[in-house]
């Protein structure tokens, strides 16, 4: 059966130094910028380990490293643990709000506060208004801005794509004041949008990648029970990833 997906054109971009892992160079396969976004070919696309940031959809390509491993949570059978009980039950007082995936003046001041406390030693630091208007407001009506508000205060603003299959969360930044901290507000919007995947009867939350060797990426396997894409196949058991010097 003749399928759209094989009319899609996709690029390689040249060797870069990789985000994720130290003294590693990294491939990326890009799909044609070009090609019109729509939710189907981004639902399909997702199942295949594809991410988007901005306008790009996306997947490592590394020829010696299998490390990035991509995740989702089956929603129906998540079993949060006494510390997620805990902030689901802490964070039942904050309201959310979904929102367009616009630009907000309220939301780009929480963001450039919590990229320069928080991420200082990233590459998204300095934050610049162009930047983030480019890695988060899209007229894609998929997308969404989900508001957590206490007494009327925004605590944090998670980025999150609604697939004809599950959710994508994309990014989430949130008050790095100390007084929020015992709020795990990280987690809480993994958690929020594990409930929202199963009021909308959804199957998934897909957390982007997950790398053994990284300890960023280590709070993901706190969402149990976790799956992971192992060549076409999602599954319940950790892979053997491996990388090269």
């Amino acid at each position: 059966m003749h399928s759209p997906l094989q009319e899609l054109r996709f690029f390689l971009t040249e060797p870069h130094d990789c985000s994720y892992l130290g003294a590693h160079e990294a491939t990326t396969l890009f799909m044609d910028p070009h090609t019109p976004v729509d939710h189907e070919m981004y639902s399909a696309l997702t199942l295949m380990g594809f991410r988007r940031s901005g306008t790009h959809l996306y997947r490592p390509h590394c020829q010696e490293c299998n490390a990035c491993v991509s995740v989702r949570v089956p929603v129906n059978d998540f079993a949060p643990d006494r510390s997620l009980r805990r902030t689901e039950r802490d964070n039942q007082d904050l309201v959310a709000i979904e929102r367009p995936a616009c630009f907000d003046e309220e939301h780009y001041a929480l963001y450039e506060r919590y990229i320069r406390t928080r991420h200082s030693d990233g590459e998204m630091y300095p934050p610049a208004i162009e930047q983030y208007r480019a890695f988060l407001n899209t007229s894609h009506d998929f997308s969404r801005l989900v508001e957590f508000r206490l007494d009327g205060r925004l605590l944090a603003v998670a980025a999150v794509d609604f697939l004809t299959h599950g959710l994508s969360a994309i990014y989430t930044f949130f008050d790095p004041d100390d007084a929020f901290r015992s709020r795990s507000l990280g987690s809480w919007a993994v958690i929020w949008q594990i409930r929202r995947a199963q009021s909308l009867g959804l199957e998934h939350v897909y957390l982007g990648y997950w790398i053994n060797e990284s300890q960023k990426m280590d709070y993901k396997q706190r969402f149990k029970p976790l799956e992971y894409l192992q060549g076409h196949r999602w599954r319940r058991s950790i892979p053997v990833t491996q990388t090269h010097h």
